[in-house]
């Protein structure tokens, strides 16, 4: 994807909130509302890094939500505080164990300390902004419980990835194969695959498209 046809972070979120609030209230009432600067600030004193302009944009939208949530595929955004804490916990497992060096049958170690947890699975695997020097600077990659990093299929930034989120509710289709539906009570959910699914043993409704 060209980084010309990418919307904004902030603009991107805008659709969302625009969709939900036509779709799904409900869930988004559960987005907290921007960072303060204190916060963000404190945040990026724990890691020693500035945050990429991606990911304090999107904490300038929405500082995570206030309890897990399948508004995005796969994930739950994290705010400002939670990355902080998520990332301390990691460097402490991974300098207990060894987890900050690549093991031979790994192609990334289990983290690294320029690994920016933004969001997080429902089992609490992190979706990390990889802020190592290079090419690969700012690319979103996953950092899971026993393997190493996983950045085979990154997506090359946040904003590319928000914006592929947002064309899924406007336009329709999926974000890599992860479909967006509508649960019993109204909840933005997604799977993998086109439907038809169940849920808790409800039937899942195609997500409508645009805001009409």
């Amino acid at each position: 994807m060209s980084e010309l046809a990418v919307s904004s972070v902030a603009g991107s979120w805008r659709r969302i909130d625009a969709w939900l609030a036509t779709h799904a209230p409900a869930m988004l009432s559960l987005l907290n509302p921007p960072v303060v600067p204190d916060e963000l600030e404190s945040a990026q004193r724990v890691l020693g890094v500035q945050f990429p302009a991606h990911l304090s944009e999107s904490l300038s939208c929405h500082n995570g939500v206030g309890e897990w949530t399948s508004l995005l595929p796969e994930q739950s955004p994290l705010g400002a505080a939670a990355i902080a804490e998520h990332w301390k916990m990691c460097m402490g497992i991974a300098s207990d164990n060894d987890g900050l060096v690549t093991r031979p049958w790994d192609e990334e170690p289990w983290w690294h300390p320029l690994w920016v947890p933004w969001a997080e699975s429902a089992d609490g695997n992190a979706h990390v902004i990889d802020l190592r020097p290079g090419s690969g600077s700012g690319q979103l990659g996953w950092a899971g419980h026993a393997d190493g990093g996983d950045f085979s299929d990154a997506w090359p930034s946040l904003a590319a990835y928000l914006h592929e989120v947002s064309r899924a509710l406007y336009e329709g289709g999926g974000v890599r194969d992860m479909y967006p539906y509508l649960t019993s009570d109204g909840q933005l959910w997604w799977e993998l695959g086109k439907g038809p699914h169940l849920l808790n043993g409800d039937a899942l409704q195609e997500a409508p498209v645009g805001l009409g």
